[in-house]
C-alpha cells in the first residue's frame, strides 16, 4: 500500500470542544493552516478501518445490504470494520469477513488505502481483495447493532446496481470495487 504523502503541518492553536462516541471523537479546533490563514475547523477522529472485496471462486462477489442509521436506509457495501486498539488492518478484515459475511479467505491482496472524507475526518480505510473463500459453518457473532443481509452478486449485477442508482453503494465500496476490478484486469 502506498503511504500517505508527507503532511504539510498546520499549527494547532487550541481545541475548543470535544465529544466522544463509541468509535469516533469530534473535535473543534482553532488551526493555522500551512499558508498562514487561521480558522476554526471540526474534525472527526477515527481509529481507521479495513474493507474487503470478497470474491468467490465462481466469480461472484459477496456484498452486504446493511442498514445505516445516519441516512436511514439500507446500502450495498462490502464487509468492513473499525480497527480495534492495536489491531493491524488485515487482522481487522479477517475478523469482520467472518462476523459480517460468514466467510474466511486464504488469499488477501492489498488494494491500497483511501481517505473517505478528508474534509472533516482523519479516517483511513485499508482495502483488500479476499479470495479462496470458504463459507463458515459456525459463524462468529457480530456486533449486536448490525442489521445486514449477505448477498452474492455477479460483477455484472454489481456494476448494474452501481450504474442504475436504484441501490445505494457507499463510497468506500465503490472505490474498493474499482480497485479490485483494476487488480483483476476486469
Amino acid at each position: 500500500m502506498a503511504p500517505l504523502p508527507a503532511p504539510e503541518l498546520s499549527r494547532h492553536i487550541e481545541t475548543t470542544a470535544e465529544l466522544s462516541a463509541r468509535k469516533v471523537r469530534f473535535e473543534v479546533n482553532r488551526i493555522e493552516l500551512p499558508m498562514g490563514v487561521q480558522g476554526t475547523f471540526g474534525v472527526i477522529r477515527h481509529p481507521g478501518a479495513s474493507l474487503a472485496v470478497p470474491l468467490l471462486d465462481d466469480g461472484r462477489v459477496v456484498v452486504l445490504r446493511q442498514y445505516r442509521f445516519a441516512v436511514a436506509t439500507r446500502l450495498l457495501e462490502f464487509p468492513a470494520g473499525t480497527l480495534d486498539d492495536g489491531e493491524d488492518p488485515l487482522s481487522t478484515m479477517q475478523r469482520e469477513l467472518q462476523e459480517e459475511a460468514g466467510y474466511s479467505a486464504s488469499r488477501w491482496d492489498p488494494l491500497g488505502a483511501m481517505l473517505p472524507c478528508p474534509g472533516y475526518s482523519d479516517e483511513v480505510i485499508h482495502l483488500f481483495l479476499a479470495r479462496e473463500l470458504k463459507e463458515l459453518t459456525d459463524r462468529p457473532p457480530g456486533d449486536d447493532d448490525e442489521d445486514l443481509e449477505v448477498l452474492l452478486m455477479t460483477p455484472g449485477e454489481l456494476d448494474a446496481a452501481l450504474a442504475s442508482g436504484d441501490e445505494y453503494l457507499d463510497g468506500k465500496s465503490v472505490t474498493a470495487w474499482l480497485r479490485a476490478k483494476q487488480h483483476l484486469g476486469l
